[in-house]
Protein backbone atom coordinates (compact mmCIF):
# COMPACT_ATOMS: atom_id res chain seq x y z
CA UNK A 1 0.00 0.00 0.00
CA UNK A 2 1.67 3.09 -0.69
CA UNK A 3 2.53 5.91 1.81
CA UNK A 4 -0.11 7.58 2.23
CA UNK A 5 -2.58 4.84 2.86
CA UNK A 6 -5.48 3.37 0.00
CA UNK A 7 -7.05 7.33 -0.61
CA UNK A 8 -3.78 8.54 -1.77
CA UNK A 9 -3.76 9.88 -4.76
CA UNK A 10 -0.66 10.26 -7.37
CA UNK A 11 0.48 13.20 -9.52
CA UNK A 12 -0.81 11.92 -12.61
CA UNK A 13 -4.66 10.96 -11.42
CA UNK A 14 -7.17 13.54 -11.15
CA UNK A 15 -9.99 12.24 -8.91
CA UNK A 16 -13.44 12.06 -9.98
CA UNK A 17 -15.17 15.17 -9.04
CA UNK A 18 -18.93 14.10 -8.53
CA UNK A 19 -20.05 17.07 -6.34
CA UNK A 20 -21.72 18.53 -9.53
CA UNK A 21 -23.87 15.20 -10.30
CA UNK A 22 -24.46 15.38 -6.24
CA UNK A 23 -26.08 18.50 -6.80
CA UNK A 24 -27.70 17.90 -9.66
CA UNK A 25 -29.45 14.78 -8.29
CA UNK A 26 -30.96 16.50 -5.38
CA UNK A 27 -32.74 19.37 -7.22
CA UNK A 28 -33.95 17.05 -10.00
CA UNK A 29 -37.45 16.57 -9.60
CA UNK A 30 -38.93 13.41 -9.56
CA UNK A 31 -41.44 12.28 -12.49
CA UNK A 32 -44.79 11.76 -11.19
CA UNK A 33 -46.18 8.03 -11.48
CA UNK A 34 -49.19 7.92 -13.55
CA UNK A 35 -52.05 7.61 -11.39
CA UNK A 36 -53.01 3.83 -11.97
CA UNK A 37 -57.05 2.38 -11.60
CA UNK A 38 -56.73 -0.31 -9.24
CA UNK A 39 -59.76 -2.44 -11.97
CA UNK A 40 -57.50 -1.62 -15.48
CA UNK A 41 -54.44 -3.17 -13.30
CA UNK A 42 -56.45 -6.31 -12.32
CA UNK A 43 -58.09 -6.50 -15.98
CA UNK A 44 -54.21 -6.19 -17.42
CA UNK A 45 -53.08 -9.12 -14.69
CA UNK A 46 -56.13 -11.16 -15.66
CA UNK A 47 -55.53 -10.73 -19.47
CA UNK A 48 -51.70 -11.29 -19.44
CA UNK A 49 -52.73 -14.50 -17.54
CA UNK A 50 -55.33 -15.67 -19.96
CA UNK A 51 -52.59 -15.05 -22.70
CA UNK A 52 -49.65 -16.88 -20.90
CA UNK A 53 -52.63 -19.72 -20.33
CA UNK A 54 -53.52 -20.12 -23.59
CA UNK A 55 -49.84 -19.93 -25.11
CA UNK A 56 -48.64 -22.66 -22.20
CA UNK A 57 -51.55 -24.89 -23.46
CA UNK A 58 -51.65 -23.99 -27.36
CA UNK A 59 -47.83 -25.02 -27.50
CA UNK A 60 -48.15 -28.74 -25.76
CA UNK A 61 -50.81 -28.95 -28.80
CA UNK A 62 -49.03 -27.76 -31.48
CA UNK A 63 -46.55 -30.35 -29.82
CA UNK A 64 -49.04 -33.33 -30.25
CA UNK A 65 -49.98 -32.05 -33.76
CA UNK A 66 -46.45 -31.52 -35.36
CA UNK A 67 -45.28 -35.19 -35.82
CA UNK A 68 -48.39 -35.48 -37.64
CA UNK A 69 -47.88 -32.23 -39.54
CA UNK A 70 -50.45 -30.27 -38.84
CA UNK A 71 -50.71 -26.87 -37.37
CA UNK A 72 -53.23 -25.83 -34.49
CA UNK A 73 -55.07 -24.05 -37.19
CA UNK A 74 -55.06 -27.01 -39.52
CA UNK A 75 -56.66 -29.34 -37.12
CA UNK A 76 -59.17 -26.87 -36.28
CA UNK A 77 -60.28 -26.63 -39.68
CA UNK A 78 -60.16 -30.31 -40.01
CA UNK A 79 -62.89 -30.65 -36.75
CA UNK A 80 -65.08 -27.87 -37.94
CA UNK A 81 -65.35 -29.64 -41.25
CA UNK A 82 -65.90 -33.07 -39.53
CA UNK A 83 -68.58 -31.11 -37.32
CA UNK A 84 -69.83 -29.53 -40.42
CA UNK A 85 -70.72 -33.23 -42.19
CA UNK A 86 -71.20 -33.86 -45.91
CA UNK A 87 -72.53 -30.72 -46.33
CA UNK A 88 -69.24 -29.14 -46.02
CA UNK A 89 -68.62 -25.10 -45.80
CA UNK A 90 -68.06 -22.20 -47.70
CA UNK A 91 -64.62 -20.85 -46.97
CA UNK A 92 -65.58 -17.64 -45.34
CA UNK A 93 -67.75 -19.94 -42.60
CA UNK A 94 -64.86 -21.92 -42.38
CA UNK A 95 -63.23 -18.84 -41.30
CA UNK A 96 -65.60 -17.85 -38.83
CA UNK A 97 -65.15 -20.30 -36.94
CA UNK A 98 -61.96 -21.19 -36.38
CA UNK A 99 -60.56 -20.51 -32.38
CA UNK A 100 -58.15 -18.01 -33.55
CA UNK A 101 -58.23 -15.69 -37.05
CA UNK A 102 -56.28 -16.06 -39.81
CA UNK A 103 -56.23 -13.81 -42.81
CA UNK A 104 -55.05 -16.46 -44.79
CA UNK A 105 -57.60 -19.00 -44.70
CA UNK A 106 -57.25 -20.06 -48.45
CA UNK A 107 -53.56 -21.04 -47.72
CA UNK A 108 -54.88 -23.20 -45.03
CA UNK A 109 -57.44 -25.27 -46.76
CA UNK A 110 -54.88 -25.30 -49.76
CA UNK A 111 -52.18 -27.31 -48.03
CA UNK A 112 -54.38 -29.36 -46.35
CA UNK A 113 -56.32 -30.38 -49.70
CA UNK A 114 -52.70 -31.29 -51.38
CA UNK A 115 -52.28 -33.78 -48.69
CA UNK A 116 -55.98 -35.13 -49.43
CA UNK A 117 -57.59 -34.32 -45.99
CA UNK A 118 -60.02 -32.29 -46.95
CA UNK A 119 -61.63 -31.46 -50.96
CA UNK A 120 -63.22 -28.40 -52.56
CA UNK A 121 -65.43 -28.24 -54.75
CA UNK A 122 -67.94 -25.34 -56.49
CA UNK A 123 -71.62 -25.53 -55.98
CA UNK A 124 -73.93 -26.26 -58.80
CA UNK A 125 -76.72 -23.98 -57.77
CA UNK A 126 -74.08 -20.50 -57.23
CA UNK A 127 -70.87 -20.98 -58.89
CA UNK A 128 -69.64 -18.51 -56.85
CA UNK A 129 -69.43 -20.55 -53.68
CA UNK A 130 -67.01 -23.50 -52.94
CA UNK A 131 -67.75 -25.97 -50.57
CA UNK A 132 -64.93 -27.68 -48.46
CA UNK A 133 -65.32 -30.63 -47.18
CA UNK A 134 -63.52 -33.23 -45.08
CA UNK A 135 -62.14 -36.35 -46.74
CA UNK A 136 -62.11 -40.23 -45.74
CA UNK A 137 -58.54 -39.57 -45.11
CA UNK A 138 -59.52 -36.45 -43.15
CA UNK A 139 -61.74 -37.72 -40.63
CA UNK A 140 -59.01 -41.10 -40.13
CA UNK A 141 -56.40 -38.78 -39.28
CA UNK A 142 -58.60 -36.96 -36.61
CA UNK A 143 -59.79 -40.18 -35.31
CA UNK A 144 -56.43 -41.20 -35.15
CA UNK A 145 -55.80 -37.83 -32.76
CA UNK A 146 -58.86 -37.71 -30.84
CA UNK A 147 -57.48 -39.85 -27.94
CA UNK A 148 -53.82 -38.38 -27.89
CA UNK A 149 -55.60 -34.52 -28.11
CA UNK A 150 -58.09 -35.90 -25.05
CA UNK A 151 -55.31 -37.33 -22.68
CA UNK A 152 -52.90 -34.10 -23.59
CA UNK A 153 -55.91 -31.26 -22.10
CA UNK A 154 -56.28 -34.14 -18.90
CA UNK A 155 -52.79 -33.47 -18.58
CA UNK A 156 -52.86 -30.35 -18.87
CA UNK A 157 -55.60 -29.47 -16.71
CA UNK A 158 -55.27 -32.22 -13.95
CA UNK A 159 -54.73 -30.22 -11.38
CA UNK A 160 -58.00 -28.46 -11.22
CA UNK A 161 -60.88 -30.14 -9.76
CA UNK A 162 -64.17 -30.79 -11.97
CA UNK A 163 -65.55 -28.11 -9.87
CA UNK A 164 -63.05 -25.12 -10.08
CA UNK A 165 -62.59 -26.26 -13.96
CA UNK A 166 -66.59 -25.96 -14.46
CA UNK A 167 -65.92 -22.36 -13.11
CA UNK A 168 -63.32 -21.43 -15.10
CA UNK A 169 -65.32 -22.68 -18.21
CA UNK A 170 -67.88 -20.05 -17.57
CA UNK A 171 -66.02 -17.24 -16.93
CA UNK A 172 -63.92 -17.81 -19.97
CA UNK A 173 -67.27 -17.93 -21.90
CA UNK A 174 -68.52 -15.07 -19.96
CA UNK A 175 -65.78 -13.08 -20.62
CA UNK A 176 -65.36 -14.39 -24.38
CA UNK A 177 -69.29 -13.17 -24.81
CA UNK A 178 -68.51 -9.12 -23.76
CA UNK A 179 -65.69 -8.86 -25.93
CA UNK A 180 -66.73 -11.17 -29.15
CA UNK A 181 -69.15 -11.57 -31.53
CA UNK A 182 -68.82 -15.18 -31.42
CA UNK A 183 -71.39 -17.15 -29.76
CA UNK A 184 -70.40 -20.09 -26.90
CA UNK A 185 -71.40 -22.61 -29.27
CA UNK A 186 -68.78 -22.25 -31.23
Amino acid sequence: MPAGGPCTISANVCPLDNSRYNEYCSIMEKKAEPKRHPHARLEARVFVSLMRAADALARGAEDLLKPHGLSGTQYNILRILRGAGEKGLACREVGGKLISRDPDITRLLDRLESRGLIVRAREATDRRVVKTRITAEGLRLLDELDKPVEELHRRQLRHLPAKELRQLWILLESARGTGSERDASD
